[in-house]
């Protein structure tokens, strides 16, 4: 039995031959192989470094730069508007990608525990996490979708599938074969998907993708992951540098000014005196 390909639309491949599940040993070499089937959880940092590390932005940098002189200077008006916008847009940004973390970790939650796995040509009941592809699946009603799979068996059956596709009535799935056109996911009749729940009916499922290589898996990743920076972001962040190369070198400049001044003016023929005489 070969195993599936979780990047193409396997829902439109032939039906699977082989309908009585995997062996121990072909289901532990699976294992090895793929991994278990659990939603990839990145390392998260303590919420406090996490705030902090907002603070890295150039041009907020650049905002802090110009409080701080604003304080130097007495201007504390200037400093308390400056602090106050600072903070609001570092609070802004972190409470987003907190609220992002959150949804990735409901999706994770959203799966079930235990399986009804044919495993030796017998049911048994495993953890969901050691699923793997090929692997022989039951469902009935009231259970949650373990992994991504193909139909081989359906009786009236039912699943709710909005966390994967918004469609807010359940969906009717049943095994066979679909147009070549249909590759997008409310379109796959014949399959179920991660984290989708049965309303009624019951069904037997060959298991084609698990954990991260799911839909559900890439839902999760793409939560999680940084968006690209939009063409604003990059240009802000190029004026933010700008504005602190200008900064430096007007420094720079007014410290090599002063230094001159200084160094003249130190001078015994700069004193007044010298000049009354003269």
């Amino acid at each position: 039995m070969s195993d599936p390909d979780p990047t193409s639309a396997w829902w439109l491949e032939p039906a699977p031959a082989a309908t009585q599940g995997l062996s121990r040993s072909e289901a532990q070499e699976r294992l090895a192989h793929h991994g278990p089937n659990t939603l990839e959880s990145s390392h998260q940092r303590p919420l406090a470094l996490q705030f902090l590390a907002r603070f890295r932005n150039p041009l907020v940098l650049v905002l802090l730069a110009a409080s701080a002189v604003s304080a130097a200077t007495g201007d504390a008006a200037n400093f308390f508007i400056i602090m106050a916008l600072v903070l609001l847009s570092v609070t802004l940004d972190f409470v987003q990608e907190h609220r992002a973390d959150r949804a990735a970790q409901k999706l994770r939650e959203s799966v079930a525990l235990r399986a009804t796995v044919i495993r030796d040509g017998r049911q048994q009941e495993l953890p969901v996490s050691a699923l793997v592809p090929g692997d022989v699946v039951l469902l009935a009603a009231g259970e949650r979708i373990p992994a991504d799979g193909r139909l081989i068996e359906a009786r009236d059956f039912f699943v709710n599938q909005a966390l994967l596709t918004g469609e807010s009535y359940p969906v009717e799935k049943r095994p066979g074969e679909l147009d070549r056109g249909a590759t997008e996911l409310q379109q796959a009749a014949n399959a179920v998907f991660m984290g989708s729940s049965v309303v009624s009916g019951s069904a037997r499922v060959r298991i084609m993708a698990t954990g991260a290589a799911t839909a559900l898996g890439e839902v999760a990743h793409s939560i999680q992951s940084e968006p690209p920076a939009t063409a604003f972001e990059v240009g802000m962040h190029r004026f933010a540098m700008l504005l602190v190369r200008v900064t430096l070198w007007m420094v720079l400049f007014v410290m090599l000014v002063t230094s001159c001044c200084t160094g003249r003016c130190s001078n015994p023929s700069c004193s007044p005196s010298r000049w009354r005489w003269a």
